[in-house]
């Protein structure tokens, strides 16, 4: 999990078990439990809500066709929307075209980051499922960044490998795609890798291009505490934190999300500042801040935007020449992935 990953980790017992949760780690449980439910329905209204959205702005499509006053109007009203559509998908292609130039400029020189993607047989469906969801949204990031990073997934096999395989457009995203294990795939530079997590002492002040720096890929509701520093430490390789505590006070634990840590860093590419990254992309409620109890969902709901937009891009260019509603046709491909990924 790095830094990174939701929830806490967990010291791992003698026979591979996590500990048994205290009367104190359980009433968090229920509390993050009750969260998410809330955010579940959420969800659902958001969804319903934009269905509704896209229904009625084709109802209000064909109405304003069918009152056209003659042939010739209705002609010139179709004209007008395909130009539209077809301007829509030149800036698209042209921007997918400026995103692939600068993913393959990094390959070649940026800074190499790792999602370690080994923790499969330790996480449920639906952790599983939001560590896809987590994935997406740092590729959607790296591909918008001006200075992109290098990004890895290792460890990219068995249950893994299927759900990533199940993203829209994963066959074409310009990123390293391992089965093997970061140490297999840096073998000859195992010197250079840095394993960041929250349980480490080493603090990182600055970002070293000669580093490889891995995040753990881990959502585990607070039941594996302390499993990536221990991983590190068993391999023999270095561990880092990102400096949170000299900069804000958290409301809760330092550990953030696989695309919160992701994110910071490329803030911090961008800025050299690490308050301003922090302060960019932790939400308000684990900063701590007064009216902030609410915003349960604050860094998943942000980066499903990001998510449909980075559905969106990897929609095929023709699919916008017909006379069909193309925001239904993005609706529905968002809705399968989820679906695909045990969502309804």
């Amino acid at each position: 999990m790095a830094d990174g990953a939701e929830s806490g980790q967990a010291a791992v017992v003698g026979d591979g078990n996590p500990p048994q949760l205290s009367k104190s780690a359980k009433k968090k449980l229920l509390k993050q439990e009750r969260q998410a439910a809330r955010k579940a329905e959420r969800k659902a209204g958001e969804k319903e809500r934009r269905r509704a959205d896209i229904e009625r702005r084709r109802r209000e499509w064909e109405e304003s066709l069918t009152a056209a006053p003659s042939q010739e109007a209705r002609e010139a009203m179709l004209a007008a929307r395909r130009e539209t559509r077809l301007e829509r998908v030149g800036k698209r292609v042209e921007e997918r075209g400026a995103r692939a130039e600068r993913l393959r400029r990094a390959a070649e020189g940026g800074q190499k980051v790792v999602l370690d993607l080994e923790f499969a047989d330790l996480m449920r469906p639906n952790e599983i499922h939001s560590l896809t969801q987590q994935i997406m949204y740092c590729y959607a990031v790296n591909g918008r960044s001006a200075t992109p990073a290098h990004l890895w997934l290792t460890g990219c096999s068995g249950e893994m490998g299927t759900q990533v395989q199940r993203i829209p457009g994963f066959d074409k995203w310009i990123i390293e795609k391992e089965a093997k294990s970061y140490l297999e795939a840096f073998a000859d530079c195992k010197e250079n890798l840095v394993y960041l997590t929250a349980d480490a002492e080493t603090v990182l002040d600055e970002l070293d291009m000669s580093k490889i720096y891995i995040i753990g890929g881990l959502v585990d509701r607070n039941r594996w505490k302390g499993i990536t520093q221990k991983k590190a430490v068993d391999q023999g390789i270095q561990s880092a934190k990102l400096p949170i505590g000299s900069y804000l006070k958290m409301s809760s634990s330092q550990v953030l999300t696989v695309n919160q840590v992701f994110e910071i860093m490329q803030k911090f590419v961008e800025t050299k500042d690490w308050k301003t990254a922090f302060f960019h992309v932790i939400p308000p409620r684990k900063r701590g801040e007064a009216g902030a109890a609410n915003d349960d969902d604050a860094p998943e709901g942000a980066a499903n935007g990001d998510i449909d937009k980075c559905l969106e891009e990897e929609v095929d260019d023709d699919e916008d020449d017909g006379d069909g509603d193309e925001e239904a046709d993005v609706a529905n491909k968002r809705h399968c992935v989820r679906s695909e990924n045990g969502k309804s």
